[in-house]
């Protein structure tokens, strides 16, 4: 039988997956698609940074790569293009999340926007060197300051309803490493 601790961790990446599922399947449905509206904004990103920066031993790069690879399939993109740009922001994060511990919510949502950016103009340079059509850079620009916008949203409910938060000073995970 799985310790306890071990059981908790599961617990929150199944509750990731079936959040990241629940994401999909809103996204999918064929709510307000007139052409010419506003994009909205990704919220599975805004879960996924959030959760890196706060427990990363709740978010595994291979579980963020599956859902993002899941999300590229569904949603018609190069499949593993957008899954792996987003493990390789998942993982500059997850190297600065003891950095970031200390940080307030503003730099912390300052680097976070950064982070978005960044994977927004990588992702569009990967097309422009594969010589893909892509939306306009306004309109792909609207989709990641809404989802910076919603950023906060994220984190605030991901503590109330989840609770998952910033580790605190000296928390260890299951396997005694400090978090």
């Amino acid at each position: 039988m799985a310790d306890r601790p071990t059981a908790h961790v599961w617990t929150y990446r199944a509750a990731f997956a079936m959040i990241a599922v629940l994401l999909l399947f809103l996204r999918l449905l064929p709510l307000g698609s007139v052409p010419g509206q506003w994009p909205g904004p990704d919220i599975l990103l805004g879960v996924v940074l959030a959760w890196v920066l706060r427990r990363p031993d709740y978010v595994p790069a291979p579980l963020i790569a599956l859902v993002i690879l899941v999300e590229d399939v569904l949603l018609m993109r190069p499949p593993g293009l957008w899954a792996a740009i987003v493990v390789v922001g998942t993982e500059f994060l997850r190297g600065r999340a003891a950095l970031t511990r200390e940080l307030s919510f503003a730099a912390e949502w300052l680097l976070v926007a950064a982070v978005m950016t960044g994977l927004l103009l990588l992702y569009r340079v990967a097309f422009a060197v594969a010589m893909l059509p892509q939306p306009g850079f306004g309109f792909a620009m609207v989709q990641t300051l809404g989802s910076i916008v919603c950023y906060p949203v994220v984190v605030f409910l991901s503590r109330a309803v989840l609770d998952v938060r910033k580790p605190a000073k000296g928390e260890v995970d299951a396997m005694g490493r400090r978090l």
